[in-house]
């Protein structure tokens, strides 16, 4: 299986990470979807990434709905997300903020980079650096509440917050600063020095 995308964008790097943490063997092609478009239009006629070349041909996209695949690829008890319903309920809590601050993150990056400045709309950048404060704000009382676990392992609530955090310091660093989220930010730094991670990198 062929996982198209950059690393550098935060759904790709997110399901590159978990297929690791799920023992499932994918290969790695990078391919932009601004600079190569056209030959990622020939992978994939809708030009998103992630995109999942699976073994017979078909094509999958959306990091969540691939992630969801793998999971079903993985040895049986294998698992990202949490067996005990309540777990689960925090788990995907905790998933659901983190990627809502990713799209915030693109959309500022977006608005920025390549909306030319003199028809960028000051309103509709607030609006969106807003939520992306809400998000990491409420991301930040979640983990104060119950931290992610750091005993080595990895599961989908820690691997998508690192990947939110790490992609937002990025492309927006303005937006925020460690010391007002410092569980996140100490997450993340445990996240990153662990071989998933280091193995695979933004940039």
């Amino acid at each position: 299986m062929k996982l198209i995308g950059m690393l550098d964008s935060p759904y790709v790097r997110r399901v590159a990470i978990s297929a690791k943490c799920l023992g499932v063997a994918l290969e790695h092609e990078s391919v932009s979807v601004f600079r190569h478009f056209e030959q990622f239009q020939r992978i994939n006629p809708v030009v998103k990434a992630p995109t999942l070349v699976l073994n017979d041909g078909n094509v999958l996209m959306d990091s969540t709905l691939i992630i969801d695949y793998l999971e079903a690829l993985a040895a049986p008890g294998k698992s990202l997300m949490p067996v005990d319903s309540g777990q689960r309920l925090r788990a995907l809590r905790v998933i659901g903020l983190a990627l809502a601050a990713c799209e915030k993150s693109v959309q500022i990056y977006y608005e920025r980079n390549l909306r030319p400045t003199e028809i960028q709309h000051a309103p509709w950048v607030e609006r969106v650096e807003g939520q992306l404060a809400a998000a990491y704000d409420m991301l930040e009382q979640e983990l104060v509440k119950q931290p992610l676990i750091t005993d080595g392992t990895l599961d989908q609530a820690g691997i998508t917050v690192a990947v939110a955090w790490s992609f937002t310091n990025l492309v927006v660093p303005d937006q925020v600063q460690g010391k007002s989220f410092p569980s996140i930010s100490a997450f993340t730094a445990y996240a990153e020095g662990l071989e998933a991670f280091a193995s695979t990198p933004m940039v």
